[in-house]
């Protein structure tokens, strides 16, 4: 997986490319974890996002509650229909800002 990041002031952006897995799952983790003390705003870019297992599901889950704590924001976009698929099945749809 590649993650291209982008920092503007408060707000930081995470373009991923490829897999979000078991594999990978724990540098994007590392990476979000790095700034969420420093930005009141976090997007990750799916456009270009192939595959997300469970290992991503959970660094989404925490990037999530780590804003909502701090009272920033989170969004997902640029969602392919396979991603949008495992957020409808696990429920995540509910619980997350996605912008298809």
């Amino acid at each position: 997986m590649e993650i291209v990041k982008t920092i503007n002031g408060a707000d930081a952006c995470f373009a991923l490319t490829g897999r979000l897995d078991t594999t990978t799952a724990p540098s994007l983790d590392s990476e979000v974890n790095g700034i969420i003390p420093n930005v009141s705003s976090i997007v990750f870019d799916f456009a270009n996002l192939d595959y997300l297992s469970s290992a991503g599901l959970r660094v989404i889950l925490c990037t999530q509650k780590a804003m909502t704590a701090k009272g920033g924001k989170f969004v997902i976009k640029n969602v392919n229909d396979t991603i949008m698929d495992v957020f409808d099945m696990t429920g995540f749809t509910s619980i997350l800002t996605i912008e298809k």
